[in-house]
C-alpha cells in the first residue's frame, strides 16, 4: 500500500462579516503561489471573490482556478453534500428514501448544525484522499463559527442519541417490520385526520436515519481527529460584536493557533499631525483626522485587552479602502499581515 501524503487543514472561522472568506482565499492564494496543490472549501463567496478563486460555477465540485496552477476550489453546496452523507452511511435504498424526504432536506438547508456538519465531512472526504497539500477551509459562520465545531458530536447525538433509540430500538429490521405491520397503519389514520403525512414522513425519517448511526458516528470521530490536528484561525475585528464571538471560542475550550484583527487601521494615523489653516474645509477635515486617531487607539486597546484575557498568538490585516478582487489582491492581503504567514500556519 502507498503512503498517503500527510494533507495540512487550515480552518479560518469566526463570526459573520469579519472578512474570513477573503482571509481564507488570500491564505489559499498563497499556499497555491508557494507550490502547494490546495483546495479552497468557502461558503459563500461574494461574487468577484467568487471570480478570483477561479469558481465561475458555483457548488461542491473543485473548479480548478484557469489563472494558478494548484489552485483549487469548491463552494459548500449543504444539500448536496447531504446527498453523498447519506450515500456514503446508508443502505442504497434507504439513502433514497432519505434524499426525498421532506424533514432530511430541513436538517441539510435549514438548521445550523446540519450546515457545519456537511462542511466538516466534505472537509475530511478532502483530507483523506491525499489530493491536496493544503486544504483551507472557509467555515459557516453560525453562532460565530462554534457551531463547525461542535457538529459533530451533536450530529453523534443526534442519530444515535437515547430518544432515538428508544423510537427506534436496538433491532433495526425487527422494530422496523413491527412498526409497518401496526404503526404506519395508526398513522396514516392520524395523518388522514391532520390532512397530510406528516406523522408517517416523520417516523420513517427517524427509522432511516438510525441506519446511519454506524457510519456518522465513525466519520465524526475522524472529523474531530482532524481538529485536533488543524491549524485554527479565528478571524474578528476590533468591534464588540466580533470580539465577543471570538472570546467564546476560549470560552469553550478550542485554543486557535492564531486570532487575526482584521480591517486594522495603521498607527501611523494616531501619530499628531499639524493642524491645516483657514477654511471651513481644513476644520472639518482636521476633525475627521482626530477621530480616525482615536479609533486607531481604540483598536488598539481592544487588541491589547484581547490579548490579555486569552494569550493567544494575535496578526493584523490592514484595513483596505477596495476589497480584492483577483488573485494578485488577495496574494497582496496576506503579504500585508503583520503575524500571519504561510510558515505562522504550518505550511
Amino acid at each position: 500500500s502507498r503512503d498517503v501524503p500527510v494533507t495540512r487543514a487550515v480552518l479560518i472561522t469566526g463570526g459573520g462579516g469579519v472578512g474570513k472568506t477573503t482571509i481564507a482565499a488570500a491564505v489559499g492564494v498563497g499556499a497555491a503561489r508557494a507550490g502547494h496543490r490546495t483546495l479552497v472549501l468557502t461558503v459563500d463567496p461574494a461574487r468577484r471573490l467568487a471570480t478570483a478563486l477561479g469558481l465561475e460555477t458555483l457548488g461542491n465540485h473543485p473548479e480548478p482556478n484557469p489563472q494558478l496552477d494548484g489552485l483549487v476550489a469548491a463552494m459548500l453546496d449543504s444539500a448536496a453534500s447531504w446527498d453523498a452523507i447519506a450515500s456514503r452511511h446508508a443502505p442504497v435504498e434507504v439513502a433514497d428514501r432519505l434524499v426525498t424526504n421532506p424533514l432530511f432536506e430541513a436538517v441539510a438547508s435549514r438548521f445550523p448544525s446540519g450546515q457545519g456538519y456537511a462542511a466538516s465531512e466534505e472537509m475530511a472526504v478532502h483530507l483523506e484522499s491525499g489530493e491536496w497539500d493544503v486544504v483551507v477551509v472557509d467555515t459557516p459562520p453560525a453562532s460565530g463559527g462554534i457551531d463547525f465545531f461542535a457538529a459533530p458530536s451533536r450530529m453523534r447525538e443526534l442519530v444515535g442519541g437515547r430518544l432515538l433509540r428508544w423510537l427506534t430500538g436496538a433491532r433495526l429490521p425487527g422494530r422496523r417490520g413491527l412498526f409497518n405491520l401496526a404503526g404506519r397503519p395508526a398513522l396514516r389514520l392520524a395523518d388522514a385526520l391532520l390532512g397530510g403525512p406528516l406523522l408517517e414522513q416523520v417516523a420513517e425519517f427517524l427509522f432511516d436515519l438510525r441506519t446511519t448511526y454506524d457510519g456518522i458516528t465513525a466519520k465524526a470521530a475522524a472529523i474531530d481527529r482532524h481538529f485536533a490536528t488543524a491549524a485554527i484561525v479565528v478571524v474578528t475585528t476590533a468591534d464588540p460584536g466580533p470580539l465577543r464571538e471570538a472570546l467564546r471560542f476560549h470560552e469553550v475550550g478550542i485554543e486557535p493557533e492564531l486570532v487575526v484583527f482584521n480591517r486594522s487601521l495603521p498607527d501611523d494615523w494616531a501619530a499628531t499631525v499639524d493642524p491645516l489653516e483657514d477654511g471651513r474645509a481644513a476644520a472639518a477635515l482636521n476633525e475627521n483626522l482626530a477621530r480616525w486617531a482615536l479609533e486607531v487607539g481604540r483598536q488598539e486597546d481592544a487588541r491589547a485587552d484581547f490579548s490579555g484575557r486569552v494569550g493567544t498568538p494575535m496578526a493584523t490585516v490592514p484595513w483596505l479602502a477596495d476589497a480584492p478582487v483577483d488573485l494578485d489582491g488577495l496574494q497582496a492581503v496576506l503579504d500585508g499581515a503583520a503575524g500571519l504567514s504561510l510558515e505562522r500556519l504550518g505550511i
